[in-house]
């Protein structure tokens, strides 16, 4: 799975002069949370709609609607916008973007080709993704295995598939005692798969 099958595509950028106000209307008329900001074809940072929110006078403020209506004029998204950008290529990984989003402890990145903005991937698009690597809407029998950490395994745990299609394989976590994987089967005999495994010696730990 690599980041362009997931991101949202074209986003909606705007260059850095664009007022806070007018930058808080395209968030709000596209539905959308995040703004590259882009001058001359080069993205020089990113601005969210809980920033430009922090950048507006706060309603307890003793300006008068003139001298606020004014300051919001005055102001950018360039005074208020993020950097560095952290960025990723479509066609890196999914979890390439995964892995930066959580050491950033950031939602979103921006995705960039060639030294252009081509999309926009969200932690949203990244559990669309874990969701479909796991099959989740494909139903079927979901299997919980622990298999040792050696090589073979995977062939042996994939001959009990037949005559089930084994739809999803996914390692939840590695350990002294060797590997728990989530399996899930789908077709005929996929309620029976859990007893194939186990009659080749698999310990499965847990079915849904």
């Amino acid at each position: 799975m690599f980041v362009k099958e997931w991101m949202t595509a074209k986003p909606k950028t705007a260059p850095g002069k664009t007022p806070v106000i007018e930058a808080m209307h395209l968030l709000r008329e596209g539905g959308f949370r995040r703004l590259p900001v882009v001058d001359d074809g080069v993205l020089i940072g990113i601005v969210t709609d809980k920033d430009l929110k922090e950048a507006t006078p706060s309603k307890a403020t003793s300006l008068s609607v003139y001298e606020l209506n004014y300051l919001l004029s005055k102001l950018t998204i360039k005074d208020v916008m993020k950097t560095p950008v952290f960025s990723v290529s479509p066609s890196d990984p999914v979890e390439t973007a995964a892995l930066l989003m959580e050491n950033k402890k950031i939602s979103g990145l921006t995705v960039v080709d060639d030294g252009k903005v081509v999309g926009i991937i969200t932690i949203t698009d990244i559990l669309r993704a874990f969701i479909a690597a796991l099959g989740l809407h494909e139903g079927g029998t979901r299997v919980t295995i622990r298999v040792p950490n050696a090589p073979g395994v995977l062939e042996k745990v994939a001959s009990a598939g037949p005559p089930s299609n084994i739809s999803a394989v996914v390692s939840s976590g590695k350990s002294e005692d060797g590997l728990e994987m989530v399996l899930r089967a789908n077709g005929e005999g996929a309620s029976s798969f859990a007893d194939r495994l186990r009659a080749k010696g698999i310990d499965v730990s847990d079915v849904r």
